[in-house]
């Protein structure tokens, strides 16, 4: 006979759309053990080699992850046991697990192809921001800021990955490649951050990136550098405003 645990024994099925979440999200959280030591595209996965490219970030930066893993994880496992049948914790889960789901097989399909992979980091971006904009107003300690973290590092990874694309497939130099992209990522970012009003995460996690562009450019006035500082200090303006 299976026996639930206690947390599952009441209306086990009303917990099923948390669950897969938790469980979506563990895989996520997981995904770097498949594929140990992935630091980013190889240079070689490109018909144009893409050696110190001005539009990825200092290495430093994806340390965010971390943050972003354990938060993601703690709030699916808040709204799991906290908030299971909450009507206004079930709007995004749907998109939420999708994400989630998205990126459990990222890094296996990133190590084959960076095409694929650009796809599905959109898809990932793009299912995180419906997540973030159905977040519930209470609890924002586990929703709205976790979710505005990953959406906002994703926010700036997903234009990361389109400028090492078309630069590595000749469809831009390096240099135009970045320019385009961090402009693109800023505009985007502040405009989510406008409109959402609340979860500061999300500006800050695009700011992190900016800033680790800049420094991955030496802070040169005139470059790239001095583009994504400009898009960091615009953003602050409605992150700073979120915060209130």
């Amino acid at each position: 006979m299976l026996v639930l645990p206690t947390f599952l024994e009441r209306h086990p099925m009303s917990r099923a759309p948390a669950l897969i979440v938790v469980l979506l999200t563990l895989a996520f959280v997981l995904s770097p053990f498949w594929v140990p030591g992935f630091g980013g595209f190889d240079p070689d996965q490109f018909p144009i080699p893409q050696i110190d490219p001005p539009v990825q970030p200092e290495g430093y930066a994806f340390a965010i992850w971390g943050v972003i893993y354990v938060w993601l994880l703690g709030g699916a496992a808040f709204g799991l046991l906290r908030r299971h049948d909450a009507v206004d914790w079930a709007a995004m889960r749907p998109a939420l697990a999708l994400s989630m789901a998205v990126g459990a097989m990222w890094l296996p399909v990133a190590v084959r192809s960076p095409v694929w992979a650009t796809i599905l980091i959109w898809v990932m971006l793009i299912s995180a921001l419906i997540a973030l904009m159905r977040t519930p107003r209470a609890d924002t300690l586990w929703a709205a800021l976790p979710l505005g973290l990953y959406a906002g590092w994703l926010s700036a990874a997903s234009f990361v990955a389109l400028g090492l694309m078309a630069a590595g497939y000749g469809f831009a130099t390096q240099a135009t490649a970045a320019w385009v992209c961090v402009g693109l990522a800023s505009g985007l970012a502040f405009m989510v951050q406008w409109r959402l009003r609340r979860a500061p995460t999300y500006g800050i996690a695009v700011i992190w990136a900016l800033v680790a562009v800049a420094v991955q450019n030496g802070f040169e006035l005139g470059g790239v550098a001095s583009l994504a500082i400009l898009g960091a200090a615009l953003l602050a303006w409605p992150t700073l405003r979120a915060c209130r």
